[in-house]
């Protein structure tokens, strides 16, 4: 057991440390939802009604709304941010060692994974911080209730970037792949807009939000910043998880799975 601890420990602080010294990722990961905080907030705020919809007991601004689908932005990045480095990592060798450890791969590939997660997190506390003194008003245990959701998002989006990671086969192709990914998951989904507008512009669009897990972890994270608990999201987003994290440990198996690659003959 003390070696299993110790090995958490260590990739865990390695990914802090990492992220410690990019001082430019964690400004990064702070300016896309401050500039759709302070800009086009702003702009929207008289363009864009919210009726009362739980867990809001009154009507509020849209700077209150978009709060928890920004603190889902940071995680979603943070999470194809982890797979971009994961791809670097298997390019120049460093996760093929880690990988030959003898451990359990899937432990070190969760650890991986928990590493990122904790970094996400001290992302959304920053953001929290800023979101207070801009004035936006948000219950006062907000950040530790919101902790359960934040992790459980976080690695549901952590274990996608995995899946993703074990699929690009070289750096280059990581933007194109991301494009069709991190958009469309993040605008076909109720952090800018609730449900219910989606489903007045179409139900296919509807459809579609619905569908999008990261819609249900939005809605969790919304819920738990107000100490309520969003069922549906929970599930979905745990299903989501043990799916995503599945299909990442196979992905990265040696035998077989969608990054191995084949052994050479001979």
């Amino acid at each position: 057991m003390t070696i299993w601890l110790i090995a958490l420990r260590g990739i865990v602080a390695r990914e802090v440390l990492r992220f410690v010294h990019q001082r430019e990722r964690f400004l990064g990961a702070l300016v896309r939802p401050l500039v759709w905080l302070f800009v086009f907030a702003a702009g929207f705020r008289a363009a864009l009604g919210i009726a009362i919809i739980p867990p809001y007991e009154t009507y509020i601004p849209y700077e209150v709304y978009i709060v928890p689908g920004l603190i889902g932005m940071i995680q979603l990045f943070n999470g194809m941010q982890g797979s971009l480095s994961m791809v670097y990592d298997r390019e120049m060798g460093s996760m093929r060692v880690l990988l030959t450890s003898p451990l359990p791969r899937g432990f070190l590939l969760m650890a991986r994974l928990l590493g990122g997660v904790v970094v996400s997190v001290l992302q959304v506390a920053a953001f929290l911080l800023i979101v207070r003194l801009y004035g936006i008003d948000l219950p006062t245990m907000a950040p530790l209730t919101v902790l359960p959701a934040l992790l459980l998002n976080g690695l549901m989006l952590g274990a996608l970037g995995m899946v993703l990671a074990s699929t690009i086969r070289q750096l280059e192709n990581f933007a194109g792949v991301m494009n069709f990914v991190v958009f469309p998951l993040f605008f076909l989904s109720s952090a800018l807009y609730p449900l219910y507008r989606m489903e007045e512009a179409g139900p296919l669009l509807w459809w579609l939000c619905s569908l999008n897990p990261f819609t249900h972890g939005v809605e969790l994270i919304r819920f738990a910043l107000y100490g309520q608990l969003d069922g549906q999201g929970l599930a979905v987003v745990a299903g989501a998880t043990l799916l995503f994290a599945a299909l990442a440990v196979r992905g990265y198996s040696p035998a077989r799975g969608m990054g191995s690659r084949a052994p050479a003959a001979g």
